[in-house]
């Protein structure tokens, strides 16, 4: 039996009115909290200018590492390739990325790779789902170049790497030395120990999840009690900033978030935070943080000030639908890449995608002290469901040029079936 929150019809049409009802007292108090810190910061900023006042920005006074320069490094590699009788040299995120490309790249479960070739060229291994914000940087006028070869997540990183090194007659290879285990020695360099980390760490008892329910929780409650303060004219940072804090003001620690406004929100990982926020835009929140050394991640997508479009509303309920397809597919025994299928069919039947095209990741990740562990909703994962395991649910739909919708939610797999941690959010005219 699957224990969820009610989605009553008629909450379609919640309204941004009816969250200020809901946090008016906690609004007041908060608005004035952050209205005190902030004149507080800008007094100390205003002292520091003046204490420093003889000082003035000197970048301009030395020219940063050139385009150029990094393609004569690039060269050079090929180079020392060639005299030490080596085909390739493959680099992780790291400074020697950043060295040769200009290229950061923050670092995750999932591989980022650049690979130098002997012959001075180079190519990039890539998540799907985040080729088209790498190219950003990789494609920009005064970027590395190289092509882009994306591995889907159910797939991994390790055959499509593998082929193109052969493709490119590339066998005898050198690894950057900060590249991490789990990479350089395939999929999975230690099957047993693994196996044996997500048996101890996977599996939560009672305790463990009474703790990442209540994180859970606060975080909803979070999104909401920032939604109050957000206005016309704030970009994705100033409302981070406004997440962060009632965060903060309810006791969690380690809080981050992923604000991003309409077209910025299809780059499932943000981009463009600058985005002014306009009345009828979709926002998306992706947030959490610790409580007593446990993690939370929820995300709400919705409209803000105005009816949601026939457009945002289709992909709004669409993505609604299948997350909780997925939801009702969760119980002790499944397989977790049968969940990730369930929620890509519901998501094809609406004709909003196949495959990966604009769902272009899992349908989650494991959580527990870490915000990504074992195991995952990938289509590749033959892990076994049983209780205690924690994850997150969190399917979209990535339009470029448009918008972005996901909506996450963590729930944990029970001997009867499945809980989820908190409220669904209710429709796309608020994070309630």
């Amino acid at each position: 039996m699957n224990a969820s929150p009610t989605c009553p019809a008629s909450s379609r049409r919640t309204s941004l009115s009816a969250c200020a009802e809901l946090v008016a007292d906690a609004s007041q108090h908060s608005c004035q909290d952050t209205s005190a810190e902030g004149a507080e910061s800008a007094e100390r900023e205003a002292e520091l200018d003046e204490l420093f006042a003889d000082l003035s920005d000197q970048r301009h006074t030395v020219l940063p590492i050139s385009s150029e320069e990094r393609a004569t490094r690039r060269a050079r590699l090929g180079q020392l390739l060639a005299d030490s009788d080596r085909d390739a040299l493959v680099v992780e995120t790291s400074a020697t990325m950043e060295y040769l490309t200009g290229i950061t790249w923050s670092r995750s479960e999932r591989l980022f790779a650049l690979v130098v070739l002997a012959d001075g060229s180079i190519f990039w291994v890539c998540p799907a789902f985040e080729a088209a914000r790498a190219r950003l940087g990789i494609d920009a006028p005064d970027g590395p170049g190289g092509e882009v070869i994306a591995w889907d997540e159910h797939e991994y990183a390790f055959a499509p790497l593998a082929a193109e090194l052969n493709r490119r007659r590339a066998t005898r290879i050198c690894i950057e030395p900060s590249m991490r285990y789990t990479f350089v020695g395939g999929q999975d360099p230690a099957p047993a120990a693994r196996a044996l980390v997500t048996e101890l760490r996977g599996r939560k008892d009672a305790h463990e999840v009474a703790i990442m329910r209540r994180a859970n929780e606060l975080t909803q409650e979070a999104i909401i009690a920032a939604s109050r303060h957000i206005q016309a004219g704030l970009t994705g940072d100033e409302i981070g900033r406004l997440v962060r804090h009632a965060h903060q003001r309810l006791g969690l620690t380690g809080h981050w978030d992923l604000s991003l406004i309409g077209p910025a929100a299809a780059y499932p990982h943000g981009e463009n935070r600058n985005t002014v926020l306009k009345r009828g835009d979709a926002i998306l929140i992706d947030t959490g943080g610790a409580l007593h050394g446990y993690q939370s991640d929820n995300t709400r997508s919705w409209v803000f000030d105005a009816e949601p479009t026939e457009r945002q509303a289709t992909v709004w309920h669409a993505v609604r639908d299948s997350q909780r397809a997925a939801f009702d597919a969760i119980a002790p025994g499944v397989i977790a890449g049968d969940v990730d299928r369930v929620a890509r069919t519901s998501l094809e039947a609406c004709g909003l995608t196949r495959g990966y095209s604009t769902f272009t990741h899992r349908l989650g990740h494991g959580i527990g002290m870490e915000g990504h562990e074992d195991p995952y909703f990938d289509g590749g994962s033959e892990v076994i469901l049983a209780s205690g395991m924690t994850l997150s649910l969190e399917p979209g739909i990535y339009l470029q040029g448009e918008l972005g919708i996901r909506i996450e939610d963590i729930i944990a797999v029970t001997e009867e079936g499945v809980t989820a941690f908190g409220d669904w959010q209710r429709g796309p005219h608020s994070p309630e």
